[in-house]
Order: structure tokens, then C-alpha cells, then sequence
């Protein structure tokens, strides 16, 4: 599940790319605009930053860029420099211990597959196309 730091940084991001226009985006303007807590922004922006997603500019006309244009920053990118990896079991996790009951465990391709479908989908989504309205939901 994807937590409200995960959803919130995707709209942190939107926004910057919506708003920067040649020049950094106060974090305050985006907290204003998204009627998001100023304190919470300041609590996710550090593992944007930390991701290489956004740039600082200190100082008079200081705020944020992104650093990767919007037609190549994949949803996946941001949602994975917020939540971390997106792995649905403990067992997944890059630096996960081998599990004891990978051989007999009747249940491991499901939440592999369900890692794959999760990350293929997230990143074959650029905030670009979240912006321009390119996602269409698909009921089968």
C-alpha cells in the first residue's frame, strides 16, 4: 500500500513541474496550493532530494527544481525515493535475509509477480503523463 508520504511527494513533484517555470518553486507555495501541511512537506522533500528528483536553491528566489525533466521522472522513482522499495512482503526486500521457507512457500509467486506488475506499472508512467492526463484505467 502506497502511504500518504508516497502520495503526497508524487503531488510535491506535479506541482514543481507544473510551477517552476525557469525558476525554483518555494516549498510554502506547493504546502499552499496542495493544502498540505508545510511541516509534512518538509518532512519528504529531504528523500526527494536525497533521491536526486529535486535540487535546492538557497537563499532570495530559493526553493525547489526538479533535476530530471518531467517526460523521463518515472512515478516509480518518486514513489520509491518516499515509501522506500515498494516490495508487498518482507521477504522481497533488497536486503532481506533468505527466507527459510522460500522452497515450500505456495505463495511466493504471487507476491513476486505482484513486485513486477507494481513496478512495471509505476514505472512506465512519467510525471509527465500524470500531468498531461495520459492515464487511462484499464477495467477488464
Amino acid at each position: 500500500m502506497i502511504s500518504t508520504k508516497g502520495r503526497y511527494a508524487l503531488r510535491v513533484v506535479i506541482d514543481i513541474a507544473e510551477n517552476e517555470n525557469g525558476s525554483p518553486v518555494r516549498l510554502s507555495d506547493v504546502a499552499a496550493r496542495q493544502e498540505i501541511s508545510l511541516k509534512y512537506l518538509e518532512l519528504i522533500i529531504p528523500s526527494l532530494t536525497k533521491a536526486g528528483i529535486v535540487l535546492s536553491a538557497h537563499g532570495k528566489g530559493g526553493g525547489y527544481r526538479l533535476s530530471i525533466t518531467p517526460d523521463k521522472l518515472k512515478v516509480g522513482d518518486v514513489l520509491r525515493a518516499a515509501e522506500g522499495e515498494l516490495a508487498p512482503v518482507a521477504c522481497l526486500k533488497c536486503d532481506a535475509a533468505p527466507c527459510d521457507r522460500a522452497d515450500n512457500c505456495k505463495t511466493l509467486g504471487i507476491w513476486k509477480e505482484y513486485y513486477r506488475l507494481t513496478h512495471a506499472y509505476f514505472d512506465s508512467i512519467s510525471i509527465e503523463d500524470v500531468i498531461n492526463g495520459n492515464i487511462e484505467f484499464k477495467n477488464k
